[in-house]
């Protein structure tokens, strides 16, 4: 299987920069780092109105599309569960 490349919106870092504990960005980052082996992990799940995934980590989620026809995936969200899809 080819790597895909991993780019994050600007808005999402600054949204990973934000969050409260360095060891939970520290997992966060980890957790989109290795979408680039592997785009749809296990535990993933398409959003129904959007051609868009997530994926859990803790109590945080991680929202990205794929583009498989260019071999990237584009996070585009990063948040605590309750806010993030708003």
């Amino acid at each position: 299987m080819a790597r895909y490349s991993v780019l994050i919106k600007p808005s999402a870092i600054r949204e990973i920069e934000a969050l409260p504990q360095k060891k939970q960005r520290q997992r966060v980052i980890a957790r989109i780092a290795a979408l680039g082996d592997d785009p749809r992990p296990q535990g993933c799940e398409k959003l129904t109105a959007q051609e868009r995934y997530r994926i859990r980590q803790g109590p945080y989620r991680i929202v990205y599309a794929i583009q498989d026809d260019q071999l990237l995936v584009y996070v585009v969200k990063v948040g605590h569960r309750g806010s993030v899809y708003r």
